[in-house]
């Protein structure tokens, strides 16, 4: 699916009168079924006040990192970054959490809601240095129309 088809769909899905958990789901069935190198999409959310990240919907293999510490991993590190971190060789990175031996590229993209980081889009790929410009360009439209969702 092109760019922006991809663009109309997620819009489409973000509208809708379903619950948040509902789309968020959707969202990541839409990204892991319509981009090849998307091999797992998932969406993680902060509990600041225990430094940690839980898991909520994904589409992919089952991980079993539903909880992660602010500052380990590429999403820890996001959660305390508020920056989008994109890992081209996840074996490149001494502060990674393997998900999946096949994994090895990522992107990170916080949801940033009235300036607080409140999850992030978490993408693995099994396709090394798998993530451009433009899957960021698209990923941090993403979150900013997530981040609406929140405070509407």
């Amino acid at each position: 699916m092109e760019r922006e088809q991809l663009k109309i769909s997620l819009t489409e899905i973000i509208k809708t009168n379903k619950t948040i958990n509902e789309r968020l789901q959707e969202i990541c069935n839409l990204l892991r079924l319509n981009v090849a190198h998307y091999d797992w999409v998932g969406f993680y959310f902060a509990d600041a006040n225990k430094r940690e990240l839980h898991l909520g919907p994904f589409a992919g293999l089952p991980t079993d990192h539903t909880t992660i510490q602010f500052g380990k991993g590429i999403c820890g590190q996001v959660a305390e970054s508020n920056e989008t971190f994109l890992v081209d060789d996840v074996t490149a990175q001494d502060n990674y959490i393997s998900c999946n031996i096949d994994v090895k590229s990522e992107i990170v993209v916080p949801i940033i809601v009235n300036g607080i980081n409140i999850g992030q889009i978490d993408i693995d790929s099994n396709t090394a240095s798998a993530f451009t410009n433009e899957d960021q360009e698209l990923l941090e439209w993403l979150t900013d129309e997530i981040a609406e969702m929140y405070k509407g």
